[in-house]
């Protein structure tokens, strides 16, 4: 008898229903399909310098509880009519979460937050949300990590993130080539653009790799290559949302014949993981939009509820309402004040550029 030499450190192979039967029980509809590709088509007018607005991507570090997450959301669609004159307000909606060593990767791979590991049911529950939110007429934001988990919801995503320890990813390369997205790259955690910048270029390209189809079978991915890639400054070392920063990474795009187009991330290390600081780098940033830069696109926050963040208790019920599980965010009010004061510096800015448009095409 011959010896068994595969799945040795494997327990369970437990079915999963596939993208076609998830989508089935949580239909895209007409209003969440008219919000996802109004937003496709002003980002990539943004990136085409288009439309002269910037991007907001702003919204829970993860989302956890999808009653706060919704009531956030209703709290921000309403923000981004007030703002959307200068500002496209997206909201960010993670369900994934890469960990160094261990941790709770998310709302997909533990709904429960409890180690059942119930991703047949997150997968269905994070559709919905999203399903709900695009609904509210409020575009979605996420990060792709995991390479099968857009054939179950990337239809209600309107931008998706390289995260910064996937940017050199192969896989991750691959997948960005076949998203319907905008795709931002963010730089490595040690601050490094190479792996951002290689990555735009690699999804850019046509590529063929293993993947499953929407009714779950193995298949070959074959993709034209993605158009709308850019660089996501998250800081590394230092931060890296200052002057100095940004025509550096302006040069380097320009070097690699790439449009210089640049998203800051005003979280991360580029606020120390501070949250009480991403108001400061915002600030700085729309500052340097005022002043001049046109190659800042966007600029992420992280944003919830309530301020902070909170570690995960046995008993569920303990967890206080709208208050981040992962990475510490800025409360609502916050949130507001930092959305209306980018408004009111950035109004004018961008009726200039409106006008200036207005007189190149007519001249």
């Amino acid at each position: 008898m011959i010896r068994r030499t595969e799945n040795l450190n494997v327990v369970g192979l437990d079915h999963m229903p596939s993208p076609q039967e998830i989508k089935q029980r949580v239909p895209l509809t007409e209003a969440s399909a008219a919000t996802v590709i109004n937003g496709r088509q002003t980002l990539t007018r943004i990136l085409d310098r288009q439309d002269p607005r910037p991007i907001i991507v702003v919204g829970p570090c993860s989302i956890h509880d999808p009653i706060a997450g919704l009531d956030y959301a209703r709290r921000l669609k309403g923000l981004a009519d007030a703002v959307a004159d200068t500002l496209c307000v997206v909201m960010r909606v993670y369900f994934e979460k890469p960990r160094t060593t261990t941790g709770w990767k998310g709302y997909i791979n533990d709904p429960h937050m409890d180690d059942s590991f119930h991703i047949e049911q997150g997968m269905q529950l994070g559709r919905q949300f999203l399903a709900d939110v695009t609904a509210l007429g409020l575009p979605a934001a996420t990060e792709a990590l995991d390479p099968i988990s857009p054939q179950y919801y990337g239809d209600l995503i309107s931008w998706t993130a390289i995260g910064a320890r996937t940017s050199e990813s192969q896989t991750h390369r691959e997948m960005a080539s076949g998203l319907s997205t905008p795709v931002g790259f963010k730089n490595g955690t040690d601050g490094s653009l190479d792996a951002a910048i290689n990555g735009i270029i690699s999804a850019s390209h046509p590529h063929s790799f293993l993947g499953i189809s929407e009714t779950g079978e193995a298949a070959i991915i074959r993709t034209r290559g993605n158009a709308y890639g850019h660089v996501v400054l998250r800081g590394g070392d230092r931060p890296n949302y200052d002057n100095v920063s940004v025509s550096l990474t302006e040069q380097a795009l320009l070097k690699a014949k790439l449009a210089p187009n640049i998203i800051i991330d005003c979280s991360h290390a580029n606020s120390g993981k501070k949250p009480e600081l991403q108001p400061l780098v915002l600030n700085n940033v729309v500052n340097q939009i005022r002043d001049g830069n046109s190659s800042i696109v966007g600029m992420m926050v992280e944003s919830f509820i309530e301020a902070g963040n909170q570690p995960i208790p046995k008993d569920r019920s303990q967890l206080r309402y709208g208050c981040s599980v992962t990475d510490a965010c800025v409360d609502w009010a916050t949130t507001e004040t930092m959305l209306q004061q980018a408004r009111e510096i950035l109004a004018p800015v961008i009726e200039r550029r409106r006008r200036e448009k207005i007189g190149l095409a007519s001249g």
